[in-house]
């Protein structure tokens, strides 16, 4: 199903600003290279967020961000779908395809502490918030002395209960904050090798219908090489190690000097345990794939079926 105007694109994105921040910038990002192109932002309510205080694990798990959307795809209410990548689960649904993915913010995750400045300066007992299992375990790795409590709801949210005093500290996307001009904010970046980011983190993930030659045609201009290589090698790992986005594991994928390197860690859910693996190599599918290898053999099984 396509359009009914062969020169309107739909483009279906979740409500809150940063989502709208993202879809505009794509649809601002289209205009550019297809001037003749009209373009709609259509809203959509997810599950992630139409329940803002329940822990991301217990509403549904993987693509609670995500489902709604991609259902509006295939029933042909909208034509495109710009996704948070790191949202978005691996397995493929049949009939869409992820046709872009545009050149990738910071992948990394930023601090904010406003009285204490950075992790290791937090007091034994602090309070530090995230919503992701993955941070969760990290810092259990890191700094098992603080008190990590859920935190859910939209960027200014999630500032504010740091900025008031309520929490010592918050764990958000450096991507995020900067996209939202809130980076002063920020008062630690936390980055590789200690501080291993989310697959998918800070890249936008464009879906469409794979029937939908006309969009495919449009989107090629905002597909980014690069970051496409990187993220399908973080996304493969995932994949194969058949983890969802809700699972403690950290992947990072990147371009030195030509050559593609993934370093990944997996572990445990209160960060007693973490394995590294790293590895290069020009194809990112067996970048993935062998990355992934490298954890099993370390036992990544067993720490990903202990967060199950």
């Amino acid at each position: 199903m396509t359009s009914a105007h062969p020169s309107l694109l739909r483009i279906g994105t979740r409500g809150s600003q940063l989502a709208r921040w993202q879809a505009q910038s794509v649809a601002d990002a289209l205009r550019r290279h297809h001037p003749d192109l009209t373009i709609e932002l259509v809203e959509i309510k997810t599950l992630g967020d139409r329940d803002r205080s329940s822990p991301l694990s217990s509403i549904g798990g993987a693509g609670v961000f995500t489902k709604e959307i991609q259902r509006a795809l295939l029933d042909g209410r909208v034509d495109l779908a710009v996704h948070s990548l790191k949202d978005l689960p691996t397995i493929p649904i049949e009939g869409l395809i992820l046709a872009a993915v545009p050149a990738r913010e910071s992948a990394f995750d930023a601090l904010i502490a406003p009285r204490h400045g950075c992790l290791d300066a937090l007091p034994a007992g602090a309070r530090i918030g995230t919503s992701s299992l993955r941070r969760r375990a990290l810092i259990g790795h890191i700094r098992p002395d603080l008190a990590v409590v859920d935190l859910r709801g939209n960027v200014e949210t999630r500032l504010r209960q740091a900025l008031d005093g309520r929490l010592d500290a918050i764990i958000l996307a450096e991507a995020g904050l900067r996209r939202l001009e809130r980076e002063t904010q920020i008062t630690e970046r936390l980055s590789p090798p200690r501080f291993l980011p989310a697959v998918g983190q800070g890249a936008l993930g464009l879906e469409c219908r794979a029937c939908d030659a006309a969009t495919l045609s449009r989107l090629a201009v905002l597909d980014d090489p690069q970051t496409h290589r990187a993220v399908i090698a973080e996304r493969t790992l995932l994949a194969t190690l058949q983890g969802g986005c809700l699972v403690p594991l950290g992947a990072w994928a990147r371009e030195e000097q030509g050559i593609l390197r993934l370093d990944a860690a997996v572990l445990d859910p209160q960060g007693r345990h973490r394995i590294d693996a790293s590895d290069v190599g020009a194809d990112p599918v067996a970048l993935g794939r062998a990355v992934a290898a490298q954890l099993r053999q370390l036992g990544a099984d067993q720490l990903l079926a202990s967060s199950e």
